[in-house]
């Protein structure tokens, strides 16, 4: 929906689907957009494609992270790298997005509410000690995209990098049930990824509807979001540029 809103702008939107049949789909889905990428986030190897597929198109002036996978995934699934498919989707491939493509003017993390849950000890982020839970799992790795997005705002000051909350809305991963508007969600995104208003011209922020929220306390500690930052990069193998 936020790629919608920035065509309808006059903006030249880039879109990402897991394959080529579904890069197809959106394409015609959202008529006006420029092109679409394709690669499944789960993989390391073929996210990294994803980034090389964006560096080729030319210079982005923003790239929103919105790829994710929800909280009922009823077991620990295990990527082709052996990771958590939570963590792989919602952690590790915007940490590997984000060192790949060539710096944009700004970021666009996709976090949640539920990071306010997430666990702040960030010492079984592949989930071999606990046992699974998916709405742990979940608020864990929408934790991490709060952290990366404040992470990368400390470590490259000129970008202007923040997360936000979309609400809980009623789509696929929400359910029929949630209480938020479906049409608001995508406005903060879209409004921090191209406009020139002052209150979203800011960087290492926390956004709900248009408007500044306080994150959790785990989320502004810089030695966790450097501890988050580092294990990407371990498990990657690939380092977030200086």
């Amino acid at each position: 929906m936020a790629a919608r809103l920035l065509v309808a702008q006059g903006h030249q939107v880039v879109l990402h689907a897991r394959h080529a049949e579904r890069a197809h789909q959106a394409m015609q889905a959202v008529s006006g957009a420029q092109a679409a990428v394709s690669g499944d986030l789960s993989s390391i190897e073929e996210t990294t494609r994803v980034a090389q597929q964006v560096n080729r198109l030319g210079h982005f002036d923003a790239v929103i992270h919105n790829a994710a996978v929800g909280y009922r995934e009823p077991r620990r699934i295990e990527t082709v790298d052996g990771l958590p498919h939570v963590f792989a989707i919602n952690t590790l491939a915007p940490y590997i997005l984000s060192a790949l493509i060539d710096k944009p003017q700004r970021l666009v993390y996709l976090s949640s509410g539920l990071h306010e849950s997430g666990d702040t000890r960030l010492d079984d982020l592949l989930w071999q000690q606990r046992s699974w839970q998916g709405t742990s799992a979940y608020s864990d790795s929408k934790l991490h995209d709060v952290l990366l997005a404040f992470g990368v705002a400390r470590r490259w000051p000129g970008v202007l990098s923040n997360a936000v909350h979309p609400g809980w809305v009623p789509t696929k991963m929400g359910g029929s049930g949630a209480p938020d508007d479906l049409k608001a969600a995508p406005q903060t995104q879209a409004w921090l990824a191209v406009s020139d208003d002052p209150a979203a011209r800011v960087t290492g922020k926390y956004f709900f509807h248009m408007k500044r929220r306080e994150p959790s306390a785990a989320a502004r500690d810089a030695g966790l979001q450097d501890r988050l930052i580092e294990a990407c990069e371990r498990l990657s193998g690939i380092r977030l540029p200086e």
